[in-house]
């Protein structure tokens, strides 16, 4: 019977290229129908089918190449090495994933893709100007691209963020709630500051909105400004009108850069009134300097369920049409 035997300096490093779930290896093995048995530092897999020995193979190495540069094995990343085994990639899998590993220190990890669709979303936002990631939840569009812009703040490649959403609740007047500006916004911003706060440490989180090198605000205060050297985040795009879209992509000054997150599914705007986002991927697809990246069920990070509700509804919203 083919097998093969791998060895690790440590039963440690072995159990962390599981990211501590030695399960993971079990899984490895009914995934690819590959006997698998792992005593102190090696394991051993068998099969009579000589390709899944090397598959399995191959999926070991891409976890220690990750392992071995920093990174933390998550199960979503050995999800996604399990799942493209065999299948072909522009470059080695743990290449990619840690080309576009971003921010990291020594009490917050490095912030690394789980999927293609996030491999592809990073990617563009390296690459491009104008980048929109439309999904539905989970899919980490927003939260990658803060770390996406926190990186280029550290980098110094641009000098402050700037995070920005349709306040639709309210219907954009702030005048009438009670408090500051930061007090008026702060429950529709809620997801871009708990981003924020999560890639970095409170205090430093803190210095930086403070400064204002981190500046909130909602869509609708944008109007009039030129944006220069600055990341920009427009969130919950879905929710803006053809006339504030154009608004904002025409904010973007010398230096800056944009990320425009949104779910086509979750519109809250009144009947007949036109998406500014889907107006925009309509318009926008071919213009050089933007990129727009579709994210699927399969992105979904969250827990296993809430990708199998975004797949049920979308199975039950297509038979509808």
């Amino acid at each position: 019977m083919p097998s093969a035997t791998l060895t690790y300096e440590t039963p440690q490093f072995l159990h962390a290229l599981f990211g501590g779930d030695i399960s993971l290896l079990r899984k490895l093995g009914e995934a690819l129908k590959v006997h698998t048995t792992s005593r102190e530092g090696w394991v051993k897999l068998e099969s009579e089918d000589a390709s899944a020995v090397e598959t399995a193979k191959s999926v070991l190495a891409e976890l220690e190449k990750i392992r071995r540069r920093g990174g933390d094995i998550s199960p979503t990343i050995f999800q996604l090495l399990l799942d493209n085994a065999g299948t072909p990639w522009s470059g080695a899998p743990a290449e990619q994933i840690m080309e576009l590993k971003l921010l990291g220190s020594g009490r917050k990890p490095p912030v690394l893709a789980k999927t293609r669709g996030q491999i592809a979303y990073l990617r563009a936002m390296k690459d491009h100007e104008v980048v929109f990631g439309i999904g539905s939840a989970g899919t980490g569009k927003t939260f990658l691209a803060m770390a996406q812009a926190l990186q280029l703040l550290r980098e110094k490649a641009v000098q402050r963020i700037v995070l920005t959403r349709p306040a639709v609740e309210a219907g954009e007047a702030l005048g009438f709630l009670p408090g500051d500006l930061k007090e008026k916004v702060l429950p529709y911003l809620r997801p871009l500051y708990d981003a924020l706060y999560e890639l970095v440490e409170t205090d430093e989180a803190d210095r930086l909105v403070e400064r204002g090198i981190v500046e909130i605000a909602p869509l609708a205060y944008m109007r009039g400004r030129t944006l220069k050297n600055s990341f920009v985040i427009l969130d919950e795009a879905q929710n803006t009108t053809s006339e504030q879209m154009l608004m904002f992509l025409t904010r973007l000054g010398e230096g800056s850069r944009c990320a425009v997150t949104g779910d086509p599914t979750q519109v809250d705007l009144r009947r007949n009134v036109v998406s500014g986002l889907a107006e925009a991927v309509h318009v926008l697809e071919h213009v050089e300097g933007i990129h727009i990246v579709q994210f699927e069920p399969s992105d979904v990070v969250r827990l296993p369920v809430v990708r199998r509700i975004i797949e049920a509804y979308d199975t039950h919203r297509k038979t509808r049409v």
